[in-house]
């Protein structure tokens, strides 16, 4: 059985989905790929991993980096899989390249390179947004390229942890960000 529960953000709502005892999904309403890995039956309910996750939600949006990750279950395929660990090690307020990510695929498998388009396939289907941080993924020249909730919301995100923008084409796309 799968699980739901809702969290209002300062950039729209979010829901989050569970097996119980991890987290499974977690995406802005409305997103691209949005419930990708809810099974037909769903069910509205609290339960303490939700719990979990609202509380890494309320200090990532007082503009701090959660101490500890809820648990985290990826239904996913064995590369996403790959990609989303290595998202997980991207710091609060740093970003990394899609070609960075794909050389440590490459690395990983003892090839010599890897698609950073087929990277990029994996981080925007990212069934776990927010917690693994695939909004600090960036193009090659610092652009903000490509994000399932939306480019603006991206860059509210990064804006929020203060990531580096000096290397970023646009940073007039920052938005004024709220935290009260």
């Amino acid at each position: 059985m799968t699980y739901m529960d809702h969290y209002h953000s300062p950039l729209g709502d979010i829901t989050i989905a569970g097996s119980g005892g991890e987290i499974t999904g977690l995406w802005f309403d409305g997103q691209k790929y949005f419930g990708s890995t809810l099974s037909g039956a769903c069910e509205e309910k609290t339960l303490p991993v939700f719990e979990e996750a609202r509380r890494w939600l309320d200090i990532y949006f007082s503009g701090k980096a959660p101490d500890f990750t809820p648990p985290l279950k990826m239904e996913t395929t064995p590369f996403r899989k790959a990609v989303w660990e290595i998202l997980l090690a991207i710091p609060y307020g740093k970003t990394m390249t899609y070609g960075e990510i794909a050389g440590h695929i490459a690395k990983q498998k003892g090839l010599a390179s890897m698609s950073a388009q087929a990277v990029g396939g994996a981080v925007g289907h990212n069934a776990i947004s927010l917690i693994i941080p695939c909004h600090r993924v960036v193009g090659a020249n610092g652009s903000l390229t490509g994000y399932a909730g939306g480019i603006e919301k991206k860059a509210e995100l990064l804006r929020l942890e203060k990531a580096d923008r000096a290397g970023y084409l646009d940073a007039s796309i920052f938005l004024p960000y709220n935290t009260d």
